[in-house]
């Protein structure tokens, strides 16, 4: 399994001289796995380039995985290119709310005066599902949404091929009223997702002094994404869903800050960057 980052940033784009080395673009990952088919996860404008890196040359299907619908994590879809060929079977996978199914939501964002185009006037051949609640299959990959603590319906996702297993939880706050150190993990929201996985991508939004003003706003302090690493003993930690206030240079800071909580003996943790390239083993 291979996945490349299209986009790390959080909340909103943030392009410009501060952000060159590790992107501005919003969130959006690419997944490959052994059969080569595109599985994309997050919608946010790092999409675009996605879409355009493609070329021609793009698959008949794609599965998109969102894990919700906040602006910073779909506004890229309409911009993402084999939406517009109706050669393409498009799969967009994600979770409904208490009373609407994800392509109602989906529909909302695609319409006037939003966007000017209707959902059901794309060209490529959509199919939209609500992610089920048990593991699904794509291709030779295990796939596994679950809920996590961010505001509005969120998930994160799990996925599996062979023993690699590559989580993705963006947006998080697992220590919202919770005392990560101290409580058994099978109650820290994301857990399952992550234990044991060979990356996981997570939300590392705050430094501690932030996150104290932001306690209930759905993301991680350094300490928080760190502490919830080492309990689910992954074995490559990588910091996403950079603020767009932090320029690379705080963001590099902050990672000195983590790799003292993560321990200067352990490898495994590192800054997300668009264009990183990663190997799942």
């Amino acid at each position: 399994m291979h996945a490349k980052i299209w986009g790390c940033r959080g909340s909103l784009a943030a392009p410009g001289p501060e952000t060159i080395r590790y992107g501005g673009n919003t969130s959006c990952v690419e997944v490959r796995p052994s059969d080569e088919r595109l599985i994309v996860i997050d919608a946010g404008t790092g999409i675009r380039n996605l879409g355009v890196a493609l070329g021609k040359d793009r698959p008949s299907r794609i599965d998109i995985l969102l894990t919700h619908l906040h602006l910073d994590h779909i506004e890229g879809l309409g911009f993402f290119l084999p939406i517009w060929d109706p050669e393409v079977e498009l799969h967009i996978w994600g979770p409904a709310s208490p009373i609407r199914s994800l392509e109602q939501d989906l529909t909302r964002y695609f319409s006037p005066p939003l966007f000017p185009i209707h959902l059901e006037d794309i060209p490529a051949d959509l199919h939209v599902h609500d992610v089920p609640p048990d593991d699904w299959a794509l291709g030779p990959l295990t796939a596994r949404a679950e809920k996590v603590n961010h505001p509005g319906p969120t998930v994160g996702y799990r996925l599996e091929e062979d023993d690699k297993v590559f989580t993705y939880i963006s947006d998080h706050e697992p220590a919202l009223g919770v005392d990560l150190a101290s409580v058994s993990p099978d109650w820290i929201s994301g857990y399952a997702l992550a234990q044991g996985a060979a990356v996981l991508l997570h939300d590392s939004q705050y430094t501690e002094d932030e996150y104290e003003r932001r306690v209930g706003w759905g993301h991680s302090s350094i300490r928080h994404m760190v502490t919830f690493g080492l309990i689910a003993k992954v074995r490559r930690l990588l910091m996403f869903h950079h603020d767009p206030l932090h320029s690379d240079d705080q963001l590099e800071a902050m990672l000195d800050e983590a790799r003292a909580m993560w321990g200067s003996e352990r490898d495994g943790l590192e800054l997300s960057y668009e264009g990183m390239e990663i190997d799942v083993a």
